[in-house]
């Protein structure tokens, strides 16, 4: 009877360890999934702040789009950490994605939910090669602008004393900011949107260092591939070179041989 329960106890363990594996596999492949659900958030968030006379019916529909897509990450969330073999290192490992299912039921941190599309981007370019990178930064640069630009129009635009009252004037200052220009011409004056303004230098500077770094490792390879074809081409020269010497060493050798056969018979 024991030993029923132990056999029954370890299928259990094999089913729910091969179901884990299972589910880490679909995790890996629906990347794509919870980036089409971040782009469908953003169109959530954004149509609202865009079109600020938009009817209430759809304003609730934006509204809903936005929840579905904070419930979908939240079930990723939850399944990877069930997935995880060691589930509290996955859990101290990946705070981040704790931060971007819990924090963003605040308004001022919903767009935290859209570090769920940079990094699965950042996790295809990783794995790629590395002339892709340039997408992943354009990509990545695009979307960094345009969403600082909703968030500091969304906090701006009706404050008192506010510079940043259009989509436009939002834009400018978001592309002066994250390229650490700073004009100064437009500037937030909220709590909020200095917060975003941080958030933007901090991810400028951050963009500003891949690309520094993907030029400074094109830049290796390039060096590296000249050196490995000048030493195969040396390596060929070397090799030809003994070639031609062993064909010369066997035709002085012959010489020499037939040089003796010669005095031989001459004497």
């Amino acid at each position: 009877m024991t030993d029923d329960v132990a056999d029954s106890g370890r299928g259990l363990w094999r089913g729910a360890a091969l179901d884990r594996r299972r589910l880490r596999r679909w995790l890996d492949t629906g990347d794509w999934v919870l980036a089409a659900f971040a782009v469908l958030f953003l169109v959530g968030y954004a149509t609202p702040i865009l079109r600020p006379q938009l009817d209430h019916p759809l304003k609730h529909v934006c509204s809903t789009i936005q929840f579905v897509a904070w419930l979908v990450f939240a079930l990723d969330y939850m399944a990877r950490v069930y997935a995880a073999a060691d589930r509290r290192s996955y859990f101290t490992r990946h705070l981040l994605d704790l931060v971007i299912v819990a924090l963003p039921l605040l308004r001022p941190l919903r767009l935290m939910r859209l570090v769920v599309l940079f990094r699965i981007l950042n996790r295809k370019a990783a794995a790629s090669m590395q002339g892709r990178v340039a997408s992943y930064v354009t990509i990545s640069a695009a979307t960094l602008v345009f969403c600082a630009g909703l968030a500091v129009l969304d906090a701006e635009r009706h404050a008192n004393g506010s510079n940043i009252t259009s989509f436009g004037n939002a834009m400018w200052w978001a592309v002066t900011t994250v390229t650490t220009v700073g004009y100064g011409d437009h500037y937030p004056v909220t709590v909020q949107g200095r917060f975003i303004a941080v958030g933007l230098m901090i991810g400028g500077v951050a963009l500003i260092g891949v690309v520094t770094a993907s030029f400074a490792a094109w830049f290796i390879d390039r060096v590296r591939d000249t050196e490995v074809e000048a030493q195969a081409a040396t390596q060929h020269d070397l090799e030809e070179m003994a070639r031609r010497i062993e064909v010369l060493t066997r035709e002085i050798v012959a010489l020499r041989k037939e040089s003796a056969r010669d005095d031989v018979q001459l004497s």
